[in-house]
């Protein structure tokens, strides 16, 4: 008996096979990290756009800018026409009585009731047209908050994500102390046991070992505080463990920076803000003046009486009537208050050029120091880079020099204690640097998002 399939049967096979290997694939497929909101082996630019992405301040910026859509739409609304219904039953239980012609006449019925259709469309309102006019600047404020928010966050970020590299770096160091210090403990007791030096260095090498190994537990935990710190500003899930990727190298290259550029007032987001907020206070300034001008509205109204004595007969006839009118406000006097807020509105003009001038001069300081403070952080790591590579080669030096009995054991100590310093000293003075460069990039307005 053939079990082979028919051609048909192959063909048929063959399609289902075909439908059914794009839903396998997706139902094997594993979420990334990001799917699943963390970070493996994050950078600082993944750092930063998880950052912006996740931080509830950034998200409440964003909300703001919805709300302020909505808030232009709610005020846009009042050039539309506006049209009401409203309904009336009224019951009568004296009907009211005037004399007329010396006789009591009653005036009405029993039951009222009424029903109007109303239609009204401002032609001129100065609250309409000024939310007309200020829509786009209102709109470019908002989103001008949540970028300066963004860049603010990103520098924070930024900062903090070097902090935690020094730290790890000065771990990293420490950890290769250890093992060269055990190593030279293993040294001094081995010398130790052949009587060639007494328990001096021994006991010199474990005191070394063991202020080296606080050292790491200290780091280790201050590690800790900053990373949950790095997590609060990138609104980083707490439980979720966050591995940092850096090249030391690559941050070598990176530490260099144009001094020579000169601070670019347009380029910062405050100023721009700033420039924003005058324009509304021009639109505010023109929008008092209009107090002088007339209010004009079109009106109209269409309603429906019915009256009658009887309940069950009220609506049974209409006694309709409409209208149409134009009405025109205009306040007269109003005991100075239309010239006080036109004297308040061009006072807040002239606020807002002196903030706009220190500002100006905030932005100078803020560049020249921290353009000084990058050269001295650069200063800083070159004479440590030197420092470091003289350590390492008296190190090397000394210590082949105790094991030829030449130097004693104090010597080589203090020699490791030497190039353990220059080097926390190099990384720490590495991202120094660079987080003075994001300070000067920030002063140049080179930061936005």
């Amino acid at each position: 008996m053939n079990y082979w399939p028919t051609e048909d049967k192959r063909r048929t096979i063959a399609l289902l096979v075909a439908f059914l290997l794009p839903f396998l694939a997706f139902s094997q497929t594993t979420p990334t990290p990001a799917e699943n909101g963390t970070l493996e082996n994050a950078s600082l630019d993944d750092i930063v756009k998880y950052a912006l992405k996740n931080q509830p301040s950034i998200q409440q910026s964003l909300i703001d800018e919805r709300i302020t859509e909505n808030t232009i739409k709610n005020k846009l609304a009042d050039w539309y026409p506006q049209i009401n219904f409203n309904y009336n039953f009224q019951h009568n239980f004296i009907v009211q009585t005037s004399i007329i012609g010396g006789n009591p006449v009653k005036l009405g019925v029993n039951n009222l009731s009424s029903t109007q259709f109303t239609v009204s469309q401002a032609l001129f309102n100065r609250d309409v047209l000024l939310a007309n006019r200020t829509k786009n600047d209102v709109r470019l404020q908002a989103s001008q908050i949540t970028t300066n928010n963004k860049t603010d966050l990103a520098v924070t970020v930024s900062k903090a994500f070097y902090d935690v590299l020094a730290t790890m770096q000065q771990i990293s160091v420490t950890r290769e102390d250890i093992v060269r210090l055990e190593r030279s403990l293993k040294d001094a007791q081995n010398q130790y046991k052949a009587g060639i030096v007494d328990k001096i260095d021994f006991k010199r090498a474990t005191i070394a070992l063991n202020n080296t190994k606080a050292a790491k537990k200290s780091n280790e935990e201050i590690l800790t505080a900053k990373l949950e710190y790095l997590k609060s500003l990138m609104g980083y899930p707490k439980e979720q463990a966050l591995k940092l990727q850096y090249d030391s190298l690559q941050m070598e290259r990176e530490i260099f920076l144009d001094t020579l550029q000169n601070a670019e007032y347009g380029s910062r987001i405050e100023y721009q803000l700033l420039n924003t907020q005058k324009k509304l206070l021009d639109y505010n300034l023109q929008y008092q003046k209009w107090s002088y001008l007339p209010t004009v509205s079109a009106n109209g109204a269409y309603n429906l009486n019915f009256q009658n004595n009887r309940f069950v007969d009220l609506y049974g006839k209409n006694f309709p009537n409409s209208f149409m009118a134009l009405t025109l406000s205009l306040p007269i006097y109003q005991g100075g208050k239309r010239k006080t807020n036109i004297n308040t509105a061009e006072w807040q003009i002239k606020r807002v050029d002196l903030d706009i001038q220190r500002l100006k001069m905030n932005i100078n300081a803020e560049y020249a120091r921290a353009l000084s403070a990058y050269k001295a952080n650069l200063i800083e790591l070159l004479a440590q880079k030197d420092n470091m590579d003289l350590a390492k080669e008296v190190y090397d030096i000394i210590q082949l020099q105790y094991k030829s009995g030449i130097k004693t054991y104090l010597e080589v100590i203090t020699s490791e204690a030497d190039l353990r310093l220059a080097r926390i000293n190099y990384y720490s003075s590495l991202y120094q640097v660079l987080a003075s460069k994001v300070d000067v990039q920030k002063a140049l307005g080179q930061i936005n998002f």
